[in-house]
């Protein structure tokens, strides 16, 4: 899949190869901000939260755009149950609350396609790939053992390990890909605000307990795979 959405970027920017039309400006910069949902599997480990962007955009004519840019995510707390027992024993125990504090960085390069109009707004679609860094940080405010088991929180440990008020900092980095549309409003001859929704997919690892340590019953391959859905507003200039 990666390899195939690679041609598919490579031949837009071939398609993109006529010089710039000359009442566009060849680069701008973007700053954003707005809403970041998280959906599937993530969705009951991680809490929706906001969104940064920077970024800066090539106009390689006069409707199609390179853009090189970053993206910091800040998800909110999410709780889950955990049994906590005193000795070190599978299963059993009290239940307790684990909380995970999470992001989702990335740096992409995307092909931005935005339709001749002959008004102020102007509708664009854009799609890229990218790399994607998802640190996670892990904390109880229990002391004893405790099994802890959860692909998004890159954690797994079939048997009962220690616990403190901080478990631990995980992290995964994984290629992705984002796609979506938004609106262009130019405000001024150089200067314009906009408004976007992508939906960001990010193949995460996966792990394999073999046994659910709160269960007891053979489980099949957990995957971190990512979806989070963006919705950004912002300037361009």
């Amino acid at each position: 899949m990666l390899r195939r959405f690679g041609f598919f970027v490579a031949a837009a920017l071939l398609a993109a190869a006529p010089a710039i039309a000359q009442d566009e400006k060849p680069v701008q910069l973007t700053f954003g901000g707005g809403f970041t949902g998280v959906y599937g599997d993530g969705a009951d480990h991680l809490g929706n939260g906001g969104n940064f962007t920077v970024g800066v955009l090539f106009k390689t004519s006069s409707t199609i755009g390179i853009q090189g840019e970053y993206g910091w995510n800040g998800m909110k707390q999410k709780q889950l149950q955990l049994p906590v027992s005193a000795a070190p024993i599978t299963g059993g125990g009290i239940p307790t609350n684990f909380f995970a504090d999470a992001n989702m960085q990335y740096g992409a390069a995307n092909v931005l396609f935005s339709p001749k109009t002959s008004g102020k707004a102007a509708p664009y679609l854009i799609t890229g790939l990218g790399v994607y860094y998802r640190p996670v940080s892990i904390s109880t405010p229990a002391v004893g053992f405790a099994t802890v088991c959860d692909p998004y929180w890159y954690v797994c440990y079939p048997a009962a390990v220690p616990v403190e008020k901080i478990v631990g900092h995980r992290s995964s980095t994984d290629f992705g890909m984002n796609f979506g549309g938004g609106v262009t409003y130019h405000i001024h001859q150089t200067a314009s605000i906009y408004a976007e929704i992508r939906y960001h997919y990010v193949w995460g690892p996966s792990i394999d307990p073999q046994v659910q340590p709160l269960s007891g019953t053979t489980s099949q391959n957990l995957s971190a795979n990512g979806r989070f859905l963006p919705i950004t507003v912002g300037v361009r200039f």
